[in-house]
């Protein structure tokens, strides 16, 4: 995908395959996504909050297909019911689909498209260890589930939520970036004293070897502008940007939530680490006061002091 008026880069060419709803066990129903692109052959994902927030590769129409086809791979408006025949008209809802007659790209019309609006965002890396084996060695699925749920309320304290809108960007990049198998050598070496960054160059990889461009495209593609982004790394408020077309207004925190109450969230002394080397050694916007280590080393030798950030 080229666009036109930023020199900077040639985004990855994405086409999202198929989108299905999903109801889900915390209320909201999610549209997922799911796109092939040319720079690798994973199949990476978006989490959709809002039944208008659109695919514009996914809705183009196609040359010979059907409504059934276009329903099948999830081009459609509204919701699918027993019986249904048109995908771009949802008889019960009275809402339509146009199109160009000439290309078959969809038309905007805000009555069915979510469009310029400030949009919540994650753009989130796959990560198995804390998703699925309930793993206290980083907050990544904490993280996921707090930027769900974020998306389907109005507010939580401070934090202005999605109200039913959003969207969670899945990678499929693994550790940073390394994949699965080498990241469970950069565990041991965590228990053999190293931390997540140090772990990574031992086993001769980046610190953080993650692409942040497919998420870009999958939020072009979505058609989201202005983007509200939830996360604590300043480097993906700069890689979230695309102008003139991509835009990020807004850096939405993401606080641990065992700094804010001692009965949630995740308490080890693994996680301490972790957070500590996100602000050490990454730069990440972290608020509360942490005991962080300095090091330096006059004449070859090494004094490690600790102070606060806040």
């Amino acid at each position: 995908m080229t666009l036109s008026g930023n020199p900077r880069e040639t985004l990855p060419l994405v086409k999202c395959v198929a989108r299905a709803r999903i109801p889900t066990t915390t209320g909201p129903d999610i549209f997922l996504h799911l796109y092939a692109n040319d720079r690798d052959n994973k199949e990476h994902l978006a989490i959709v909050f809002g039944e208008d927030i659109r695919s514009r590769t996914l809705f183009q129409q196609r040359r010979g297909e059907t409504q059934q086809d276009r329903m099948v791979r999830g081009a459609y408006v509204g919701r699918l019911f027993p019986g249904r025949t048109l995908a771009d008209t949802d008889e019960n809802s009275g809402l339509t689909l146009e199109f160009d007659e000439s290309t078959g790209t969809l038309k905007v019309d805000p009555k069915t498209t979510w469009t310029k609006q400030d949009t919540l965002v994650r753009i989130h890396s796959e990560c198995y260890t804390g998703e699925t084996a309930w793993s206290a060695r980083c907050d990544c699925g904490e993280q996921f589930d707090h930027a769900g749920k974020l998306m389907g309320v109005d507010r939580e304290g401070d934090i202005v939520g999605g109200a039913g809108r959003g969207v969670i960007v899945y990678l499929r990049q693994e550790g940073r970036g390394i994949g699965l198998g080498e990241k469970l050598k950069a565990y041991n070496l965590q228990d053999l004293g190293a931390d997540t960054v140090q772990a990574n160059l031992m086993l001769q990889h980046p610190a953080d070897g993650r692409d942040f461009s497919l998420g870009r495209a999958i939020l072009i593609d979505l058609g989201i502008e202005n983007v509200r982004l939830l996360t604590n790394n300043p480097d993906k408020v700069s890689q979230v940007e695309y102008q003139p077309v991509l835009h990020c207004v807004e850096r939405v925190p993401m606080v641990p939530l065992s700094w804010t109450n001692d009965q949630e969230g995740i308490h080890s002394t693994e996680i301490e680490g972790y957070l500590r080397t996100k602000v050490e050694r990454m730069g990440h916007l972290l608020q509360k006061p942490l005991k962080l280590h300095s090091m330096t080393k006059p004449n070859n030798s090494t004094t490690i002091t600790t102070h606060s950030i806040v």
